[in-house]
């Protein structure tokens, strides 16, 4: 009888520790998204601000992984240089761009990490890089896709009113998915440091969520292109 009993407590110990973390969890994203919310309404000076502190905080982060990662010498003096320039075009971009694109770069990436995480828990299947970040699945990258074409596309269609329906929205949703992939890749290279460093999370700043660097991990890549295909539009 005392191991039924003390199988079910832990169980209930167990549940009750999740639901304390899914307590904790939500609280921080509210407070996150209350606070991007206010720089993003508010705009310059305050949004700038408020990307280049992001981007320091991240910064900080990913320094620390690589130093932890790496031993004393070249390989760790390019490792930070290489991250400080990572980590410096991501913030550029983000300043440079209109609001309207800053808040369809940040939605594109916040369609891939949900597509995928329903696609993935869904369908499974077979690993992308199962050594590097077991959950990825290659349904999980279709979902994200998809997911992520369709925001682009239905960003397409808001900003284009009755001029949408035509081959531009074909391409939107191509670019939509396009950089889904490149938001994966950032969450690989993030997965891939902290494995060599040997930690779980960038560093416990957010409660419930890890780092900064976890958080925008994907969105460091994604702006870094979108820049770009933003100034090649007519």
């Amino acid at each position: 009888m005392t191991l039924p009993i003390g199988s079910g407590a832990m169980v209930v110990g167990d549940g009750r520790a999740r639901n304390a973390d899914l307590g904790v969890r939500t609280a921080s994203a509210v407070v996150m998204l209350a606070v991007a919310g206010a720089a993003l309404w508010l705009g310059d000076p305050w949004l700038d601000g408020f990307i280049l502190l992001v981007a320091l905080a991240c910064l900080v982060e990913l320094a620390r992984l690589v130093t932890i990662a790496s031993r004393p010498g070249v390989a760790r003096l390019v490792g930070l240089l290489a991250g400080a320039i990572y980590v410096g075009l991501a913030a550029y971009a983000l300043v440079q761009m209109p609001v309207g694109v800053l808040l369809g770069v940040i939605l594109i990436v916040v369609a891939t990490d949900t597509g995928a995480y329903f696609s993935g828990r869904t369908f499974g299947g077979p690993k992308i890089a199962p050594r590097i970040s077991p959950s990825k699945t290659w349904a999980g990258l279709y979902g994200g896709m998809l997911a992520a074409g369709l925001v682009a596309a239905g960003t397409f269609i808001w900003n284009a009113g009755e001029a949408a329906w035509s081959p531009m929205l074909a391409i939107a949703f191509a670019i939509g998915a396009m950089l889904a992939v490149v938001a994966q890749m950032g969450d690989f290279f993030e997965s891939w440091l902290k494995r060599r460093a040997g930690v779980k999370d960038s560093s416990r700043v957010i409660p419930g969520h890890g780092g900064v660097f976890d958080r925008v991990d994907g969105l460091l890549p994604v702006a870094i292109v979108a820049l770009p295909l933003w100034l090649m539009h007519p």
